[in-house]
């Protein structure tokens, strides 16, 4: 019987969507994960301890569990266990990403400048330590910017600034979320040309934040899989909710887009482009990009799939869910990837604001709104919320379907409507 390790970080929601799919594949599961919890509900042979931090610590250990466990797939369910996936495979001469490619497409910075160096549209950027005197990079800064980590994910400590002021409050506070606190002050860096040349193999040696010129535009999402370097297109989302900072919440997919098919067509060719500057080949990847006047402009794109809970709203021919198409490629199975019909959305339930989550209502009403699959409040009573940038969670999902987009779009907003928090 096949055996796929499954690396999971202790923040993951999908384990048991990968574990279901597992099952109707016939397919024997290992856990990698840096989660004591996690890991104590699988038996050994079925569980490994990793460090997504000590990435080569981490692969020594999946080679020895392999000698005693052979493996036949690595896959990494979020960013956390990416390089480390690839990494793993390498040394065990399993199908696989180059460790390069992943590292650029892991890091910001390095995303930014393979991009820039294979031509595609860019903003004008800045790699900075994280420790740098903000107020001394203002005659690089062009406005409107946007401040971010190179390697935090789900829009944490993104930040828009419109002036000067702006963007040394909004510096100051993102490096605060990478920088420990007795760090000491890095010189101003000496201005670079931007776009930036080649990209490094390796991520930035300590914290650094890129600034980069904002982009207008409509933000989508594409959902794809890599077979031998080519994309194939699982489904394109549409974000009806403004994403225009200061911060950068994400909260309604939609699919299939509604954006004109001419637009569609540019997004999917920019996706692929991007891949292949990065040098992705294989698996799934969730690319970020928005459109304007100026065409198609690639934000991120990730060699993984969907994050949180939002995978169920894809619903492909025969009730494959996406979690069994990514074990089916990553285990050399054939894969048909023909979506069933209809619209599917997801609502990430925002956070109101910071507090400790004391009570949920309108749960049953939300649930009864027509359209609506189910809602899930994924953060428990009594702990603590953290909205944006700072927080790295959501208070829960929604997931309705619908005949078309608009029907199901209003319908999550419509549920959403009859949910309320109390926060103290």
């Amino acid at each position: 019987m096949a055996r796929v390790l499954l690396l999971l970080a202790s923040s993951s929601y999908r384990a048991d969507a990968f574990l279901e799919a597992a099952r109707r594949l016939g397919v024997d599961v290992a856990v990698g994960s840096d989660h004591e919890s996690t890991l104590a509900t699988f038996t050994p042979g079925a569980a490994l301890r990793v460090d997504f931090a000590d990435v080569t610590g981490s692969t020594s250990a999946v080679v020895a569990f392999a000698r005693s466990f052979p493996l036949d797939a690595v896959v990494a369910a979020e960013d956390d266990g990416v390089v480390l996936a690839a990494t793993a495979a390498e040394a065990l001469g399993l199908p696989h990403n180059s460790v390069e490619s992943v590292r650029a497409a892991r890091y910001k910075d390095l995303t930014r400048r393979a991009l820039a160096a294979a031509g595609l549209p860019t903003p004008r950027f800045l790699v900075v330590p994280a420790t740098t005197d903000a107020a001394r990079l203002l005659p690089q800064v062009e406005f409107p910017c946007v401040v971010k980590p190179v390697a935090l994910a789900a829009s944490r400590g993104v930040v828009r600034a419109d002036d000067a002021q702006q963007f040394v409050a909004a510096f100051r506070r993102v490096a605060a979320l990478v920088t420990p606190p007795s760090a000491p002050p890095s010189p101003t860096p000496a201005p670079a040309p931007s776009p930036a040349p080649a990209p490094s193999p390796l991520p930035s040696p300590s914290p650094s934040l890129l600034v980069e010129s904002y982009i207008p535009g409509v933000e989508v999402a594409l959902e794809g899989l890599l077979v031998e370097g080519e994309l194939r297109v699982l489904a394109l989302l549409d974000k009806p909710d403004p994403l225009e900072g200061p911060y950068f919440e994400e909260t309604i997919y939609v699919t299939p887009s509604r954006l004109p098919g001419i637009a569609q067509e540019a997004i999917v060719r920019c996706a692929a482009e991007a891949a292949r500057a990065l040098g992705l080949r294989h698996g799934p990847v969730h690319a970020e990009l928005r459109w304007n006047d100026g065409g198609v402009w690639p934000l991120e794109l990730a060699p993984r799939s969907i994050g949180g809970l939002c995978s169920r709203i894809f619903r492909f021919r025969a009730g494959m869910s996406l979690e069994e198409l990514i074990l089916r490629h990553a285990l050399r199975l054939p894969v048909a990837a023909e979506r069933a019909s209809g619209a599917g959305g997801v609502m990430m339930i925002p956070i109101p604001g910071r507090g400790t989550l004391r009570a949920v209502h309108g749960v049953e009403e939300a649930r009864a709104v027509s359209g609506v699959d189910d809602v899930v409040i994924s953060i428990p009573l009594g702990q603590e919320v953290v909205p944006l940038p700072e927080g790295n969670r959501y208070l829960g999902f929604i997931f309705a379907r619908g005949e078309t987009p608009e029907a199901t779009e209003a319908a999550l907003r419509r549920a959403h409507g009859r949910l309320h928090f109390r926060l103290d």
